[in-house]
């Protein structure tokens, strides 16, 4: 099982990315943050075809703290229906994988 995910999120404006890029690096929730952009995104919303720039974030994890990035992201996103994704990393190189590792923030649950 994979230990290591990546989660996508898109935004309207690139300074609400750089923002939320930011503070997931600073609060050690990922190690590294890309942004790409500007895209364009075509969905269906309240029953209306849109089309719209966004900037797309990949987020670098550990799977351990998707539930503290979720919470994160729908805290900060201006969005009502903000996009979450996440896939898990099922392969990549030893020394980019601890580095991902070394760079996010431990956590420790509770056994019972």
């Amino acid at each position: 099982m994979s230990k290591f995910i990546q989660v996508s999120t898109t935004f309207s404006k690139k300074e609400d990315a750089d923002k939320t890029a930011d503070l997931l690096v600073k609060e050690r929730l990922c190690s590294c943050v890309q942004i790409i952009g500007p895209i364009n995104s075509i969905y269906r919303w309240e029953d209306k075809i849109n089309s719209a720039g966004e900037w797309l974030c990949l987020i670098k994890s550990r799977k351990s703290l998707y539930r503290e990035i979720e919470k994160f992201i729908k805290k900060m996103h201006p969005y009502e229906l903000p996009e979450i994704v996440c896939t898990n990393i099922n392969k990549g190189s030893r020394e980019y994988l601890n580095w991902m590792m070394s760079e996010t923030k431990k956590t420790y649950r509770n056994l019972k």
